[in-house]
C-alpha cells in the first residue's frame, strides 16, 4: 500500500475515530513494507511516528474491570479495588488452589469437571458459595474456618480425594516470576469473541481470566506492554508503577466452554491464525514463538505493597520510546 493512501486512509479513520482499524492498517502497511529496502523502512518508520502521534489523543487507557479469582480455576469475582501484596500479586487472587493426593493442581487443565462447579464469593465475609451439577441449591463454606466441609464436598464431586492450600503472600499464580495482575483490554476480548461463531464477550472473558482490563483503547493495545526478551515495559496504574514483560501463554482452558467444559472445534487453530493476521505490526514479535497467547504477565515491585489499583484509573506508559499510538 503506497504511504500516500495509507495516510489518506488514515486520517479518514482518524476523523470518525474508528481507532481500532487505524491499529489494523497500520499493522498490515508495517508487515508490507518489512521486507522492503532500508530506505524505504526507515521511510514508514518516521512516518509512523508522526501518525501516531496524531492519534495518540483519542486513547484515554482507564481501568474497565478488576477480576479476581480467590479460588484458582474456579469462577471470579469483579471488585472495584484490590490490594496489592508485597510479591507483585493481588489480595485474594488465587489465593487458594485445589490439590489431589500426589500434589498436583486440580484445574482446568488436568480435569474438565473443574468447568462445571459454580460459585460466588463473597470477600469481606470471606465465604463462597458452591452450586454443583445435580443440586438446585448453594451450599455456603467459610474459606478460613470450614474448610474441611469444603474440602469433603469438592472430593466427593471430583470422586478423590482434594485437598485446599492456602498461600497469601503471591497465591498460585501461572507464571511465579511474574506474579503480578494478568493485563488485557476490553476491545481485545471484543475482537478475539467476534472469531468463534456463538462465543459472547462474557465468555471469551470467562476463557481468558484476566485480572486488569482495560477500556478506551483498541484491540490489541496492551501488546505495547512488553519489549524484547529480558527487558520489561514500566506503565502506571494510578499511582501504582508496573511492569510489563510478555504476553501470557495460553493453555486448553480457553479452548472449552468455561460453563460446560465442551470443546470447541479448531479453536486454537482458528485463534493462532487469526492472531497471526491480527498481531501489531509494532509488537516485540520474537516473543510469539507461537501465537497461541493473549493477556500480558506483569511483576510489580515490593515497593508498591499496600496500595491500591482502582477501577477507573488511568493507565500511562512511562518508557520513553515505548509505542503508544
Amino acid at each position: 500500500m503506497p504511504l500516500q493512501s495509507l495516510w489518506d486512509n488514515a486520517k479518514l479513520l482518524i476523523a470518525n475515530n474508528i481507532v481500532s482499524e487505524i491499529v489494523l492498517l497500520i499493522s498490515r502497511f508495517l508487515k508490507e513494507t518489512s521486507t522492503k529496502n532500508y530506505h524505504c523502512l526507515e521511510l514508514h518508520d518516521n512516518w509512523y511516528l508522526i501518525l501516531k502521534k496524531q492519534i495518540n489523543s483519542r486513547f484515554v487507557p482507564y481501568i474497565a474491570r478488576i477480576s479476581l479469582y480467590p479460588i484458582k480455576s474456579l469462577d471470579g469475582v469483579d471488585v472495584k479495588s484490590a490490594s496489592l501484596l508485597s510479591s507483585g500479586a493481588l489480595k485474594f487472587d488465587r489465593e487458594f488452589a485445589i490439590f489431589d493426593e500426589p500434589g498436583k493442581f486440580v484445574n482446568g487443565k488436568r480435569n474438565p469437571k473443574v468447568h462445571l462447579v459454580r460459585c460466588q464469593f463473597n470477600l469481606e465475609n470471606r465465604t463462597v458459595s458452591l452450586q454443583l451439577p445435580g443440586s438446585n441449591s448453594q451450599s455456603v463454606f467459610h474459606l478460613d474456618n470450614e474448610q474441611n466441609a469444603l474440602v469433603a464436598t469438592l472430593s466427593d464431586f471430583f470422586g478423590f480425594p482434594v485437598t485446599l492450600q492456602q498461600n497469601l503472600s503471591m497465591g498460585f499464580p501461572d507464571d511465579t516470576d511474574s506474579p503480578g495482575p494478568t493485563i488485557i483490554s476490553t476491545a481485545t476480548l471484543t475482537e478475539v469473541a467476534s472469531w468463534f461463531l456463538g462465543v459472547s464477550v462474557d465468555e471469551m472473558r470467562r476463557r481468558i481470566r484476566a485480572n486488569i482490563e482495560i477500556g478506551g483503547v483498541p484491540a490489541f493495545w496492551e501488546d505495547q506492554l512488553f519489549g524484547e526478551a529480558n527487558s520489561s515495559v514500566a506503565f502506571r496504574i494510578g499511582d501504582v508503577r508496573v511492569e510489563g514483560i510478555n504476553p501470557c501463554q495460553r493453555c486448553i482452558v480457553p479452548t472449552r466452554d468455561s460453563l460446560t467444559g465442551e470443546s470447541y472445534s479448531n479453536f486454537q487453530k482458528i485463534f493462532i491464525n487469526k492472531r497471526r493476521e491480527t498481531l501489531p505490526g509494532w509488537v516485540a514479535a520474537s516473543r510469539f514463538n507461537h501465537f497461541f497467547r493473549l493477556s500480558i504477565n506483569t511483576k510489580i515491585s515490593a515497593s508498591e505493597a499496600n496500595k491500591k489499583l482502582e477501577t477507573s484509573s488511568n493507565v500511562e506508559i512511562l518508557v520513553p520510546g515505548a509505542i503508544n499510538p
